[in-house]
């Protein structure tokens, strides 16, 4: 595997490679669930000659000013062992400086229905230093497919939508979240849980998977509408509560706009999505399960 730092050398690069690449960015502290991307990506490639291109960029646009950019784990090293050993081609690992010469004033704006619910009320601005910082990732890769995973639900959407509007010719790949064996799913913030707090953090996915078993009974039963769906949200948080979290949100929507359904929609089988937010102690996570 090539490790690039500058963006001359990661053009160079690829202006040589016998097709476009196939991309998967990262913040890097990778776990299995990344290399699961990167795998993803190496079976999308082919025997078409594209490299597979993973980036490693700590994105200071997309946190909060009381957010963990400073203390965000940079693992290059260890990373880029991993890489190698999945079949990732070419790590680009620009500096700050590389990535942003000067301050970035041109940046990408998400519609506010999407990009300013779940994730975007309780982190204001985060989608705009997510599209930015992907936007120009995507201009200086040019990848014909990049590899997201399902586990970013609503930024999966959120790029889904970029790409679309803007015209941009690339394959976006949902990748199916990993967990771990008691059912948690991998997080680069999992390794900030302290060894009780890790036995809890089960607890969420546990929580998703009750939501989804009582929302099935009910429309199962005719019984499922949006006051049986709210009833359902304020139990599962009051559930969490309980345990010691302390949840931002847990709420159960249309798995196309990430939009209330309507009762007609509930009733009739709309494909829905319960997305979750919940604090352990100094440490956030984030879950989802498809309905």
């Amino acid at each position: 595997m090539k490790v690039i730092h500058t963006i001359a050398e990661l053009r160079a690069t690829l202006s040589a490679a016998p097709a476009a690449p196939v991309f998967v960015p990262t913040m890097g502290n990778l776990h299995d669930g990344h290399l699961d991307l990167i795998r993803r990506a190496r079976e999308l490639a082919g025997e078409s000659g594209s490299p597979v291109v993973a980036s490693i960029f700590v994105n200071r646009l997309q946190f909060g000013p009381n957010e963990d950019f400073d203390t965000y784990p940079r693992t290059l090293q260890r990373d880029a062992e991993l890489l190698t050993a999945a079949g990732c081609d070419i790590l680009f690992a620009p500096s700050e400086a590389e990535l942003y010469p000067e301050p970035q004033g041109y940046k990408v704006v998400p519609p506010s229905e999407l990009a300013d619910i779940l994730e975007g009320a309780f982190r204001p601005g985060f989608f705009t230093g997510v599209c930015t910082v992907v936007h120009k990732l995507f201009n200086l890769v040019q990848p014909r497919a990049a590899v997201f995973g399902k586990k970013d639900y609503q930024q999966l959407m959120v790029i889904r939508n970029m790409v679309r509007q803007m015209g941009l010719p690339i394959e976006i790949v949902g990748g199916e979240t990993l967990r771990a064996d008691d059912g948690l799913a991998l997080s680069s913030r999992n390794g900030y849980l302290s060894e009780a707090e890790r036995a809890e953090a089960v607890q969420l996915s546990a929580a998703l998977q009750a939501v989804r078993a009582q929302i099935t009974q009910a429309r199962d039963a005719g019984r499922l509408d949006g006051g049986a769906v709210l009833a359902l949200e304020e139990a599962t948080m009051a559930g969490l509560r309980g345990r010691g979290w302390v949840p931002d949100y847990v709420l159960v929507r249309r798995q196309r706009d990430l939009l209330p359904a309507a009762d007609a929609e509930l009733a009739a089988g709309e494909p829905l999505v319960c997305l979750a937010a919940a604090k352990l102690g100094k440490t956030r996570l984030i879950d989802n399960l498809e309905i």
